[in-house]
């Protein structure tokens, strides 16, 4: 299965203008390029959480008409396409990848994507699916989109695709990248010509300082990480022996960038904003473009004009 392309809707089954906003600080990355580079933009969206409700579709849509006419080579989306899979009776959750899939059809463009929380199916006992089920867990996903980590080249920049998303044997899930997939991206790593430009693209951060201006409580610690990667020190400490010019993130559905190691970690905000009821701690929904130049990477949040049916913060 080709994933730059998203799979065409498969029946019953679930295996299935200009800048309104635009950041006014650009961000530039370190870079240490080889020679063969060309210039391109791509972009990185994230959390689109479509469903039949609140106008989603109608809206997402909308989003991906000013995609559509961005002269960018490709896009990445950020994970958790539908909202949501992870409880829902498995119905919906194949109503819901339906609906994606047609609408990601209007974007015309190759997509590549990363797996979010709520791309997972059944993974809830809530949701009445048995384990054993082919469509439960990851096994749709794969099915229907293609690898849950991988990399590719373009244009003389390498990209690496990370799962962050790890279903737990108690049915819940984790944010953390397992030992086979460190053990891959080591070895995908090493392979690279010494001063290759990378970007990474992962669902749940790495890094984040979101926790720390948070309004939850935060006094007592989950019992499985979900806000960020438990163990991304393992997959820092790879990444910050090669040239990686940006780590791209979503699941928190804000716009900002934490640097550390001299690698900037942007979280993106949303397409859906808050979850299709307005902006999210001031975050407008939309999408990030991001420009690679020479062996360098800037990026800018931009809005498409979205106005909620339902505000509860605007």
């Amino acid at each position: 299965m080709n994933r730059r392309s998203f799979i065409s809707i498969g029946g019953a089954s679930l295996l299935a203008s200009g800048i309104n906003l635009a950041q006014a600080n650009q961000e530039e990355s370190r870079s240490s390029a080889p020679d063969h580079l060309s210039d391109f933009d791509f972009v990185f969206f994230t959390d689109t959480h479509i469903q039949p409700e609140l106008d989603a579709a109608k809206r997402c849509a909308m989003c991906f008409d000013k995609l559509r006419t961005s002269g960018a080579d490709f896009a990445i989306q950020g994970g958790d396409h539908v909202f949501d899979g992870t409880k829902t009776k498995v119905e919906r959750a194949e109503a819901l990848w339906d609906l994606y899939a047609m609408t990601e059809k209007t974007l015309q463009m190759p997509v590549h994507h990363v797996i979010g929380n709520h791309d997972l199916v059944g993974i809830y006992e809530q949701s009445g699916l048995s384990l054993e089920d082919p469509r439960e867990g990851k096994r749709a996903y794969r099915q229907r989109v293609g690898d849950t980590y991988y990399s590719f080249d373009h244009k003389g920049y390498h990209f690496i695709v990370l799962d962050s998303i790890q279903p737990t044997a108690d049915r819940q899930w984790e944010a953390i990248i397992d030992q086979e997939q460190i053990a891959w991206l080591a070895a995908d790593l090493a392979k690279l010509h010494p001063g290759t430009p990378i970007v990474v693209a992962v669902h749940c951060p790495l890094t984040t300082g979101a926790m720390a201006y948070s309004a939850h409580d935060m006094s007592k610690p989950p019992k499985y990480q979900q806000a960020f990667v438990s163990n991304a020190y393992q997959v820092i400490a790879l990444l910050e022996k090669h040239n990686v010019l940006v780590v791209l993130q979503g699941h928190i559905h804000i716009n900002e960038t934490v640097t550390f190691k001299g690698i900037p970690f942007v979280t993106c905000g949303a397409v859906c904003g808050d979850w299709w009821r307005g902006s999210h701690w001031g975050t407008p929904e939309g999408y990030t473009t991001v420009s690679l130049r020479d062996g360098k990477a800037s990026w800018r949040y931009e809005t498409y004009g979205f106005k909620t049916i339902s505000p509860r913060n605007d």
